[in-house]
């Protein structure tokens, strides 16, 4: 696998007031599951630049991913000046912690405040309509579900056809195709998206992907394939965490799974 980059710590030797750069520094340490450190770093970054919109975050990030700690998440998030919300970052931290607070008509109603066709999330352009769809599901109404996912479907296509190459626009469709029903197209898709970004080259990018083609899994039911990524992600850097995993109710197909909680116990006790 492709290491975690060490150069970000060298630069912030030599720029300490740089936000930019310790940002990245930051980044890095969550890579590597140091979240003390990493939340240090936020700290500096925040305090060199209080309106950065990364940085606070990251921050609230660190809070969900070391300890399940939503609230701390939302606070980063009321400390942003107020600003239009052009690509729609904003909106989807604020859904991403909604959901995991199980607020989903919340996360929806914020989501419609959103006008924008695509979100551009932390992994990648995600379809307004595919979230959409997500809520409608959580919610218990599968016919607005449905709905959306075939709108959602529409624009994923469309970007994948701009750029093929690009995995987590694959990984994207495939996560829709899983929603639609769709098994053996999904599959494919999310096998694809692995291949365009292995973690073998990109150890950053790379474990996003494969958290995709998991996703994929649980939604048609390929619950083995899914079970052994897991596996995988929780110890492997920029992976998933095991407070993370407890709260994201995208895994709540497998909570009755008794290798499940055994995954939960394993890194837990590892933590």
């Amino acid at each position: 696998m492709a290491g975690i980059d060490h150069q970000p710590e060298k630069a912030a030797q030599l720029d300490p007031k740089n936000a930019n750069v310790l940002f990245n520094l930051g980044a890095n340490y969550v890579a590597q599951r140091d979240y003390t450190a990493a939340d240090k770093v936020f700290d500096q970054a925040i305090a060199a630049s209080p309106q950065s919109y990364s940085a606070h975050a990251f921050k609230g990030a660190v809070a969900i991913l070391s300890k399940g700690d939503t609230s701390a998440a939302e606070k980063q998030l009321t400390l942003l000046p107020k600003t239009t919300d052009v690509d729609g970052g904003i909106t989807s931290a604020r859904i991403w912690i909604l959901t995991l607070q199980r607020r989903f008509s919340d996360a929806l109603q914020a989501l419609q405040q959103f006008r924008g066709e695509v979100i551009n999330a932390y992994e990648g352009p995600v379809p307004r309509a595919f979230l959409e769809g997500v809520f409608y599901q959580y919610l218990g109404d599968q016919s607005k579900a449905r709905l959306v996912f075939e709108q959602a479907r529409v624009v994923a296509e469309r970007l994948v056809k701009e750029s093929p190459d690009d995995a987590p626009r694959r990984a994207m469709l495939g996560q829709i195709l899983a929603a639609l029903g769709q098994k053996d197209a999904a599959i494919a898709e999310g096998k694809r998206a692995a291949e365009l970004l292995p973690e073998s080259e990109d150890a950053f990018g790379g474990p996003s992907i494969s958290t995709a083609l998991a996703q994929i899994y649980t939604s048609t039911g390929e619950y083995d394939q899914a079970l052994r990524l897991l596996d995988h992600l929780l110890e492997t850097p920029n992976g998933l965490t095991v407070p993370f995993l407890k709260l994201d109710p995208a895994w709540d197909p497998l909570r009755k799974d008794a290798r499940f909680q055994a995954l939960i116990d394993k890194y837990a006790a590892k933590s």
